[in-house]
């Protein structure tokens, strides 16, 4: 993902239990750098739109009122994209770090969820992603919109590459309801993913791409549990 150019100016630093987040604004844009590592900023979107808009493209037609889990809040545009949605009825969102929750309640980065945030069918969840898809009730999902790293090979902390093993996938699955899809963003295609969600019991994998500037595509990696 191409970021906005300019000096940054550091508006907020944090430190955690899972290390520091920063939120910065670069001219317009807001980003999110996480123990050094840039996550995502506010100059495009397309792609975490594409990670809301695949999953519910993929669900069978007619299925009434899904539920979405978006795991990982971001600067937001995901759970927008879900909240601009009537056919979603109920929004889920697992966020780890209070930081982002707080810039987003409270923040400059509520320009982009406030609406979202007010919306009754929204939840916010303060837990760990990976905790929580090994403890939540099963088949409580109809959509998993995943959003924590860079791409199942690039992740923002070591405990993060559980979540693309095969049992976090396995517990992935377990979570979503017959017919209900997986998908997770990366910053770029993965054919050794798309194998492990095949080897994972998911059905009807595919790979959606988002062109960029420059260098390889934005992707949404797609799963279905098979009814």
């Amino acid at each position: 993902m191409t970021t906005p150019t300019g000096s940054p100016r550091t508006l907020d630093r944090r430190d955690g239990p899972h290390g520091e987040v920063v939120l910065r604004q670069r001219g317009t844009h807001y980003e999110i750098i996480a123990n050094g590592c840039f996550l995502m900023d506010t100059s495009d979107g397309r792609s975490e739109r594409l990670l809301v808009d695949a999953a519910l493209a993929a669900l069978p037609p007619g299925r009434p009122d899904p539920a979405v889990l978006i795991g990982g809040l971001g600067v937001g545009f995901s759970l927008a994209r879900a909240a601009g949605e009537p056919r979603w009825g109920r929004i889920a969102v697992v966020e780890r770090e209070q930081a982002v929750i707080d810039w987003h309640r409270t923040g400059p980065l509520s320009a982009v969820s406030g609406p979202a945030l007010a919306d009754p069918r929204t939840e916010i969840v303060h837990a760990d992603l990976v905790a929580y898809v090994r403890t939540a009730p099963p088949a409580h999902y109809d959509a998993l919109c995943l959003d924590i790293d860079n791409g199942p090979g690039w992740t923002v902390t070591e405990d993060n590459a559980g979540l693309y093993s095969p049992a976090g996938l396995a517990a992935c699955r377990e979570l979503l309801r017959p017919g209900g899809v997986l998908a997770v963003w990366s910053a770029q295609p993965s054919p050794e993913f798309e194998e492990a969600l095949r080897n994972a019991g998911f059905a009807g994998v595919k790979t959606e791409e988002i062109s960029v500037a420059r260098g390889v595509p934005d992707v949404v990696h797609l799963g279905l549990h098979a009814a």
